[in-house]
């Protein structure tokens, strides 16, 4: 290979790479349609075989990411989710019982979302960043208000860019007690849901999007 066609591949490669990078300084806007975030709610008691899990889904949220490339530490997330939005997803139950549980869920013994109607979470810290090309692996720290009680969390996250699009995936296990919840019983406490639950996401951004 000639001097001159190394070092053309080689401008090629870095070109390539540069762009495969997302801009340092940009703001992503979430894409709710193309975006996921769901809790899942277990069960346990004397009797947990005659109850079940629940997989409840957030339908209307908004937020951003303002994202430093160059210095992954400056970059910060705002999530702003609509508690009255959460939808339960169990397949598995009758339609009548289904809905009862969605109305307990959305009612003053659990979200209560009359008297707190939005779920919030605001970023203050990002460290142990781990790149590879394009893609990351952080820790979040922040504050999650739920309930009308704020809360500090930190949450593992793996961050992709891909075509003009950030893709951020992640779980944080929270307990419900902690932000003023109670978790729901029935037969008399035989049946009850775990305090922890899990809260998965998979968020994706897009440049520019309002």
């Amino acid at each position: 290979m000639g001097l001159g066609h190394a070092i053309g591949v080689l401008a090629a490669l870095i070109t390539l790479t540069a762009a495969a990078q997302p801009p340092a300084g940009a703001t992503y806007g979430i894409v709710a349609a193309a975006s996921r975030i769901e809790v899942g709610v277990f069960r346990e008691g004397v009797l947990k075989l005659f109850g079940h899990d629940h997989l409840i889904a957030a339908r209307r949220f908004s937020g951003a990411v303002q994202l430093n490339a160059a210095k992954m530490e400056r970059s910060s997330v705002t999530l702003n989710i609509e508690a009255n939005s959460l939808t339960v997803l169990d397949t598995g139950l009758p339609e009548k019982d289904r809905r009862e549980v969605q109305a307990t869920m959305l009612g003053g013994r659990v979200f209560a979302v009359e008297s707190f109607p939005l779920i919030t979470f605001r970023s203050t810290g990002v460290s142990r960043v781990r790149s590879a090309g394009a893609e990351w692996e952080v820790t979040l720290t922040g504050k999650l208000n739920l309930h009308g009680i704020e809360k500090p969390v930190t949450l593992p996250v793996r961050l992709r860019f891909d075509d003009g699009r950030l893709h951020a995936q992640g779980e944080l296990f929270i307990a419900q007690t902690d932000f003023g919840m109670k978790p729901v019983t029935a037969a008399g406490g035989m049946v009850r849901t775990k305090d922890r639950v899990r809260v998965g996401f998979d968020i994706v951004a897009e440049r520019g999007n309002p």
